[in-house]
Formats: structure tokens, sequence, C-alpha cells
């Protein structure tokens, strides 16, 4: 079962426009709290998503809930995938996107589209491979946003998802706990200038179905070959799956 928590609990707005409104307050500072908050190792999870990706050679790639592009900025500097689409909910994380393209030679290859996770606009089958980073448990209706994945992506094509998780062995789920509750939040507050913000963003993660849980909502929706990856004593997860 997926709990669906809300960052603003007294708005009578549905979640995914609360995300929306969440996101284009923090997009500004988006990048330097994410550094900051996962001591950088952010960076090398997302390395590690491009690697499986690229190995396999695709034309093309969809990067969901791409926030201000760093996934697809990178997919762009560091392979030669020639049509690099970062989708996003978020008109503000998608306008700090934009201006990292800006005067790039890449700049071409990438294309960032407002659109909704969960009604992805493009054809069946159209991607060979897409990624979602830190967005999943962003869904409103997460099976929702697996099955339209699962829609528009090729057979034989593969989805790499990097999302927090909650470490499970003594002394690193402590450890975890009392930052994600206590420092997190605190961080949030003083840099994101949202005080609700990163007290949503732990808070959907500490109870955001992960490892054999998502894997089997993956299997249920249709994907095969379903891993999971835990990364840095199991803060975070990085899942794969074929169509």
């Amino acid at each position: 079962m997926v709990v669906n928590v809300k960052p603003y609990k007294d708005s009578e707005l549905n979640k995914k426009k609360q995300v929306e409104q969440m996101f284009d307050t923090i997009s500004g500072r988006y990048d330097g709290l994410n550094r900051v908050i996962s001591l950088g190792t952010d960076v090398k999870w997302r390395k590690k998503v491009i690697a499986m990706i690229a190995k396999e050679n695709p034309t093309n790639v969809l990067d969901i809930a791409t926030g201000t592009g760093d996934l697809a900025v990178s997919f762009a500097t560091k392979t030669e995938i020639p049509e690099i689409v970062g989708l996003d909910i978020s008109e503000g994380m998608l306008s700090e996107a934009r201006k990292k393209s800006i005067g790039q030679s890449w700049s071409d290859r990438v294309q960032f589209v407002r659109g909704d996770g969960e009604s992805l606009p493009f054809e069946n089958n159209h991607f060979h491979a897409a990624t979602v980073s830190f967005g999943i448990r962003n869904f409103e209706n997460l099976e929702q946003g697996l099955s339209e994945i699962l829609r528009v992506i090729q057979p034989g094509g593969q989805l790499v998802i990097l999302e927090t998780s909650v470490p499970t062995k003594f002394p690193w789920k402590q450890g975890y706990n009392v930052y994600t509750k206590a420092i997190l939040p605190l961080i949030g507050r003083i840099f994101a200038r949202d005080k609700v913000a990163y007290s949503y963003l732990s808070e959907s993660a500490s109870v955001f179905p992960h490892g054999e849980a998502l894997n089997n909502i993956l299997r249920k929706i249709g994907f095969k070959e379903v891993i999971n990856l835990p990364q840095t004593f199991g803060s975070a997860t990085i899942y794969s799956a074929t169509k």
C-alpha cells in the first residue's frame, strides 16, 4: 500500500497541484540544496543511472520529473544520445533546467517540456529508455504513473529509477531517521524559505515503498527483469526494469 503524503496538509488542492506549487517555490535553490542535503552523493548516484542507460545505446531517452534537468543535462554531456526529453510538471523547475542549455553545443539534443508524469504526452512505444530521479514518490497515483511509463517505452526498453529509501541496518537506520526528521527540515527552512517543502520530502521518503516492495509494484504493472540496487547504506536505491 502506498501512503499518499501531501506537501501542504491544510490545502484543499490535490497532491499533484501541491507538488507543482512546492517545486515552483523552491526551484531557484533546488540544486544547491540537493548537494548539501545529500552531501554530494546524489551526483555519484546519477552517474550510475547514466551508465546503466548508456550501455544499452538508446537513440532517445525520457527523463520524467526532470526538475532542474540535472540528469537530462548529464545525458547530453556524458553520452551521444540523439534525443533527450526532460519532462516536469513544475514550470519553475523547467525554467531553471532551460537555463543550463543556453549556448551549449548539445542544446539541440535536449528538450524540456511541461507535462504530467501520470498522463504522458507521447505516443505508445516512443522511447528506448526512461528515467525518474527523485520524482516517483511525488506521483499522486504511483501505478498510473508507472503504467504511463510502460506505455511510452518500446518493447525491450529500459526504465531506471533513482529514489530515496530507508536504511534497514544499525546504525545507518537510526542515523538516517535523525537526519531526515530533524536536520533535513531545518536545512530546508533556512535555505529554501518554504517551511513545509523539505519536511514533505523527508516524510514522503520515509513512507514510500522501497526495495522489494517497489519491485513488486513494477512487476504488477507489467515490467520484467526488475532489480533494485541499494546505494550508500540504503539511503537511496536504483531500480532497473524492462518492458
